[in-house]
C-alpha cells in the first residue's frame, strides 16, 4: 500500500511517501481502505519525537490517527460490520497508522458514517470529536446549565467543543481565540467570545463552572481563579509539570483539575455521530490536502491559529 511514513524523528521534512506493508487486522479489528483523516497536533508533535519515551525508537512509523473510509476486510470475531460498511474512527496503533491507504481499527472503537457526511467530513470528525466530548462530559463532569469557557475554540478539539457544550445543555458558553475567528465561534453557539490577544480571561472577573483549555495554553493555576466554587480545569495537553503545580494547587482547594487523551471508544463516537445525523454538530473542515502532501499540511498544523481541521484525502 501507499502511505506517508518517517524513518527518524524530526521536522516536517523526514516525511517520504512510499510503498509500506498492508496491516493484516487481527481478531478484533476490521481493516479499512482509508479514503480521508486528518492533521492533529498529537501527530506531528509524535514525529518531533517529543513523546519518545512512549512512541520508542523502532521505524519506520506511519503517523496519523484519524480513519474514515470503507471496511475491507474483518477479523474473525468481529460481528458488527460488513465489508463495504463506510465506517470511522482512531486508528487501533495509538501512536498513528493513519495516514495510508490501509489502517486497522478495532471493532469496539469503530462506528458508522454518518449517511450525509462525505468522506472528507468524516475524515476531520474522530480524534477532535471525541477528545471534546470526553473533555466536557467524563473529565469535565458537565452539566446543564454549568457555564463554561472553552480557550482554543475555533480549532479543531474547541470548534467542536463549543458545539457539543451547547448539545450536553451548557448554561452559557464563552469562547476564546484570536480575532480573525471570533465569527465563527459566535455561529457555532458561544454565547460569548473574548480575543485572546486583547484579553486574557484568567484576569476579568468573570467565573465558570467548566474551564476547557482545548489549546493547552493555559493552566490550573492560571486559570484556578476564574473557576467558580467546586468548578473543574481540563486540559487536553497533559504536562508533567503543570501536572505536579495543579496537584498540589488543589489539595487546599475546592476546584479540580484534570489533563488527558482522548481514548478511542465506541460508544462516544456512536453519540457523537447521532449528534452529526441530526445537524446537531458539525465538522469545520479549513483545507484539504492530498495524502502525498502531508509534509505541507504538518506545517500548516504546527503554525498554529487555523480554524477548524486540516483533512487529508487519500487516492
Amino acid at each position: 500500500m501507499q502511505a506517508a511514513y518517517y524513518t527518524q524523528y524530526g521536522s516536517a521534512d523526514v516525511l517520504h511517501y512510499g510503498e509500506q506493508p498492508t496491516p493484516t487486522p487481527k481478531a478484533d479489528q476490521i481493516l479499512v481502505r482509508v479514503r480521508a483523516g486528518s492533521v492533529n497536533p498529537i501527530d506531528w508533535k509524535v514525529r518531533q519525537g517529543e513523546l519518545k519515551l512512549l512512541t520508542g525508537h523502532k521505524f519506520p512509523k506511519i503517523p496519523g490517527r484519524d480513519v474514515a473510509g470503507e471496511v475491507a476486510a474483518i477479523g474473525d470475531n468481529v460481528t458488527r460490520f460488513r465489508i463495504g460498511d463506510r465506517v470511522y474512527g482512531m486508528a487501533a496503533d495509538g501512536v498513528g497508522g493513519a495516514a495510508a491507504e490501509y489502517a486497522v481499527l478495532a471493532e469496539t472503537s469503530a462506528a458508522f458514517i454518518p449517511q450525509q457526511l462525505s468522506m472528507e467530513q468524516a475524515g476531520a470528525v474522530p480524534l477532535a470529536a471525541l477528545t471534546a466530548l470526553q473533555g466536557l462530559y467524563h473529565h469535565g463532569r458537565l452539566l446543564s446549565g454549568d457555564r463554561v469557557l472553552i480557550n482554543g475554540a475555533s480549532g479543531g478539539v474547541g470548534s467542536f467543543a463549543v458545539q457539543i457544550a451547547r448539545a450536553l445543555g451548557a448554561g452559557e458558553i464563552t469562547g476564546v481565540c484570536g480575532p480573525d475567528n471570533q465569527e465563527l465561534v459566535r455561529t457555532l453557539g458561544a454565547d460569548r467570545v473574548i480575543n485572546h490577544k486583547e484579553h486574557d480571561f484568567t484576569t476579568d472577573h468573570s467565573r465558570y463552572d467548566l474551564v476547557f483549555d482545548a489549546a493547552g495554553k493555559s493552566s490550573f493555576s492560571a486559570s484556578k481563579a476564574s473557576l467558580r466554587r467546586l468548578g473543574r480545569y481540563v486540559t487536553t495537553t497533559p504536562d508533567p509539570a503543570a501536572l505536579v503545580t495543579g496537584t498540589v494547587a488543589t489539595a487546599f482547594s475546592d476546584k479540580s483539575q484534570a489533563m488527558f487523551l482522548a481514548k478511542n471508544s465506541g460508544s462516544d463516537l456512536a453519540l457523537i455521530s447521532a449528534w452529526l445525523q441530526a445537524g446537531t454538530i458539525k465538522p469545520i473542515i479549513y483545507k484539504t490536502f492530498a495524502l502525498r502532501d502531508l509534509a505541507e499540511a504538518h506545517s500548516l498544523s504546527e503554525k498554529g491559529g487555523t480554524p477548524g481541521k486540516i483533512v487529508l484525502m487519500v487516492e
